[in-house]
C-alpha cells in the first residue's frame, strides 16, 4: 500500500471522530471556558490590585471577589466535564477502530495473514490502538481550545494596546505552534522505527514463549537471552532518544515564555513610561499573558508525543486499508452441491510457481485422494477450492460454476475445511468442536465426536465435554487436537469434506478408525483427502498423484 504522509494521517484519524462531533464540540466548549475562568483568575487579581491602589476608587471590590469564587468553582466542573468528555469520546473512538481493525483482519484472512508475525498483529491490536487515546484524549480537543482561548486573549491584551496584542499573537504561535513543528522535523521517523520494534520485539517474545519446549531442550536459552537483550536495548535507546526530544522539547518552550514574559514586561514598561497606557494597561496585559501560556504549553509538547501516535495510526490505517486477496461474494443465487473440479489451474504465490496446469475433477458421492511429498501443492489446492486466494490461470468451479460468482457464505456452507493444524481456543472442548456449527446440540457434538474417535478420550476426563482445553490447546496432544479439529468437520456436516492431511499425528490404530469412519460417514458427500502417505488415502475411490505442482 502507498506510503501516507503524516498530514494525511491525521486527518484520517481526525474524520473517525465524526459520529462523536457533538461530544467533541462540547468537550471543547468546556476546555475553552475552563481555561478562561484559570486565566482570568489572576487577571481579575490584578484588577483588584489597581482599584485597591487607586485612592478615589470608592466602589466595593466585594462583586470582584464573589467573581472570583465563582470563576475558580466553574474552572474545577469545567474541567471535570471536559476531560470527562475526552476520555469518553477517545475510549468510544478506540472501541470503533478495534471493530475495524478485527474486521479487516477477518476480510484479509487467511490469505494476507499468513507469514505475518502473530506478535506483531498483537501488539498492533493492543498498544498501537491504545496509543491513540493520546490523540483522541489529549491532542484535538486541545488543539481547538487552543486557538479559541488563545484568541481571546490576544484581543483581550491588545485592547489595551495593539502592539501588546500582536505580542502575544506572536509568543503563542511560537510557542504552540512552531516550536512544535521544529522538533517533530528533528524526530524524523523516530516515532515510526519506535512502532515497528516494538511490533518486532513482541513478535520475538511470543515466538520464545511458544518455543520455550525446545529452547530448554536444545540449550538455546543463552542465545535467545542475548538476542532480546539486544533487541530491549534497541527499543530503550530509541524511547531514550524520543523522550530527550520531549524533555528539549519542554525546556525550549519554558525558555521562550520566559523571553517573552520579559519582552512583553519590558514593552509594557515603555508604554506605561511613555503615557501611552497607564498603570492597567501596564500591569493587566503582563498577567494576561503570563497567565496563557496554559493551552499552548499543552501543544508544545506534541512534536515528540506526536510522533509516537501518528506510526501507531498509521500501522492501524495500514491494516484497515489493506485489499483482501480475494473480496466477499455476494448477491448471486443459492448454488447446491453437484461436484468440484479444477480446470488447468496455475498457481504462483510469492514469485515462486506453487501449481502448474492442475487438472482435477471431484464427483458427487466420491472419496478423491490426492498424495505426494509436503511441498507438491497439495495444501494449495484445498485453498484454492476454499477460495482463499485466487488462481492465476485457470478455473477452479463447484457445481459448474467459478467459485468468483458463488456468494462467499454459500460456497462455505457446503466446504467443510480441516487444516493440518488444528487450532484450539482457551474454551471447553465442547465450545471447540461447536466451531463447526455454532448451534448444534450437545447430542450432535458428542456424535460428531463419535465419528472422529475422540468421544472415548473426552469422556476419560475429569469433566468430559466441559474440560478446558488450555491456551492453544496446550493440554492435548497434537493427535487429540487433530481430532477435534475432525469433529468439527463432522458437525459443519457440508456435502463437501477437504481434509487436509487428518491423520497425520494419529497412530496406526486411530488412523484406522478415523478411515473406516470417513468411508461410512462419506455417503452422500464428496471428500478430498490429502495426505503424504498412501495408507491414508487407501480408503478413495480414486488416487491422484501430485509432484512439484503437478500431477504425476
Amino acid at each position: 500500500m502507498k506510503k501516507q504522509s503524516k498530514i494525511t494521517i491525521l486527518f484520517r484519524m481526525v474524520k473517525l471522530v465524526k459520529p462523536l462531533a457533538g461530544f467533541m464540540i462540547l468537550a471543547v466548549i468546556m476546555g475553552t471556558l475552563g481555561f478562561l475562568c484559570a486565566q482570568f483568575i489572576p487577571i481579575i487579581g490584578s484588577v483588584i490590585v489597581v482599584h485597591g491602589l487607586d485612592a478615589d476608587w470608592t466602589a466595593s471590590l466585594t462583586p470582584l471577589f464573589v467573581t472570583l469564587i465563582v470563576i475558580a468553582l466553574m474552572r474545577a466542573v469545567l474541567k471535570y466535564g471536559e476531560q470527562r468528555t475526552n476520555h469518553y469520546i477517545a475510549f468510544t473512538l478506540l472501541a470503533i477502530i478495534r471493530n475495524k481493525v478485527f474486521k479487516a483482519l477477518r476480510r484479509l484472512c487467511p490469505a494476507k495473514l499468513e507469514g505475518r508475525d502473530k506478535g506483531d498483529l498483537i501488539s498492533l491490536i493492543t498498544s498501537d490502538v491504545e496509543l491513540l487515546e493520546v490523540f483522541y484524549a489529549h491532542t484535538i480537543s486541545p488543539i481547538c481550545i487552543a486557538l479559541l482561548v488563545e484568541l481571546v486573549m490576544v484581543i483581550f491584551i491588545g485592547s489595551y494596546h495593539f502592539s501588546l496584542g500582536l505580542l502575544a499573537l506572536c509568543a503563542f504561535v511560537f510557542v504552540g505552534a512552531i516550536l512544535p513543528l521544529i522538533i517533530s522535523k528533528r524526530s524524523g521517523t523516530l516515532g515510526d522505527e519506535l512502532r515497528a520494534d516494538n511490533g518486532a520485539l513482541a513478535a520475538y517474545m511470543l515466538e520464545s514463549i511458544r518455543g520455550l519446549d525446545e529452547t530448554v531442550q536444545y540449550g538455546g536459552g543463552a542465545e535467545r537471552l542475548v538476542c532480546l537483550t539486544e533487541k530491549t536495548k534497541e527499543l530503550s535507546a530509541k524511547q531514550g532518544k524520543l523522550n530527550k526530544l520531549t524533555g528539549t522539547n519542554l525546556a525550549l518552550a519554558n525558555t521562550f515564555i520566559l523571553f517573552f514574559d520579559i519582552v512583553m514586561l519590558a514593552l509594557c514598561t515603555a508604554l506605561y513610561h511613555n503615557g501611552v497606557v497607564g498603570f492597567d494597561g501596564f500591569l493587566i496585559p503582563l498577567v494576561a499573558l503570563m497567565s496563557s501560556f496554559g493551552p499552548v504549553t499543552a501543544l508544545a509538547s506534541l512534536g515528540t508525543t506526536l510522533q509516537a501516535t501518528v506510526a501507531s495510526g498509521a500501522r492501524v490505517l495500514a491494516v484497515i486499508d489493506e485489499e483482501p486477496e480475494t473480496d466477499d461474494v455476494t448477491g448471486k443465487a443459492p448454488v447446491s452441491f453437484e461436484g468440484a473440479a479444477v480446470d488447468h489451474v496455475t498457481f504462483s504465490y510469492g514469485g515462486e510457481m506453487v501449481l502448474c496446469d492442475v487438472s482435477m475433477d471431484y464427483p458427487e458421492n466420491k472419496i478423491v485422494g490426492i498424495v505426494g511429498k509436503s511441498g507438491c501443492g497439495k495444501s494449495t489446492l484445498l485453498k484454492l477450492l476454499m477460495r482463499f486466494w485466487k488462481t492465476n490461470v485457470g478455473t477452479v468451479s463447484v457445481s459448474g460454476k467459478s467459485v468468483d460468482e458463488i456468494n462467499t457464505s454459500n460456497l462455505r456452507d457446503m466446504e467443510s475445511y480441516m487444516t493440518q493444524e488444528t487450532q484450539l481456543f482457551k474454551d471447553t472442548i465442547s465450545n471447540n468442536i461447536r466451531i463447526g456449527r455454532l448451534g448444534a446440540t450437545e447430542e450432535e457434538v458428542v456424535e460428531a465426536s463419535k465419528k472422529a474417535a475422540v468421544h472415548d478420550f473426552i469422556m476419560t476426563l475429569p469433566d468430559g465435554y466441559e474440560t478446558q482445553v488450555g491456551e492453544l490447546g496446550e493440554t492435548l496432544s497434537g493427535g487429540e487436537r487433530q481430532r477435534i479439529g475432525l469433529a468439527r468437520a463432522f458437525l459443519h456436516d457440508a456435502p463437501f469434506m477437504l481434509l487436509d492431511e487428518p491423520t497425520s499425528n494419529l497412530d496406526s490404530l486411530n488412523e484406522a478408525v478415523i478411515l473406516q469412519s470417513l468411508k461410512e460417514e462419506s455417503n452422500g458427500k464428496t471428500v478430498v483427502l490429502v495426505s503424504h502417505r498412501r495408507s491414508t488415502v487407501r480408503i478413495a475411490d480414486e488416487v491422484i498423484a501430485m509432484e512439484n505442482g503437478r500431477v504425476s
